[in-house]
């Protein structure tokens, strides 16, 4: 019987354990997400500084391109509202592993009782 409660009680914390994993993860990626906003945030006020004609270069690889002033703008603008959008999604997701670990802390504790219970009987059967 106590071994039983034990299987259980060891898939329960692998899931657990599983669920922490995917948490982190979401938590770094999310905090990626808060430090690229954060950087486009920064671009998008020094170009909304410039004059319509400012001249404005595009690193791409080892090369600067001209571009179009409002061509950068809207481009960093769309680049804020995904970012947006996956943080949103990121917070989300980690909302519900929050609810998933805590409901795995609960049967973690109610295994843990049961399975003491059951070492209790046996040592009182002894």
């Amino acid at each position: 019987m106590a071994e039983g409660i034990q299987k259980r009680l060891q898939k329960e914390l692998e899931k657990f354990k599983s669920v922490q994993k995917e948490y982190q993860k979401c938590v770094a990626a999310r905090q990626q997400l808060d430090a690229q906003f954060n950087e486009n945030t920064l671009v998008k006020q020094e170009l909304d500084l410039l004059e319509d004609g400012a001249t404005v270069y595009k690193m791409i690889g080892p090369v600067l391109v001209k571009q179009d002033t409002e061509e950068s703008r809207q481009n960093v603008q769309k680049r804020i509202d995904y970012i947006t959008g996956e943080m949103q999604r990121h917070e989300t997701s980690i909302k519900d592993l929050e609810k998933k670990q805590d409901s795995h802390r609960e049967n973690l504790a109610k295994l843990q009782h049961q399975f003491q219970q059951q070492q209790v009987k046996a040592v009182a059967r002894s």
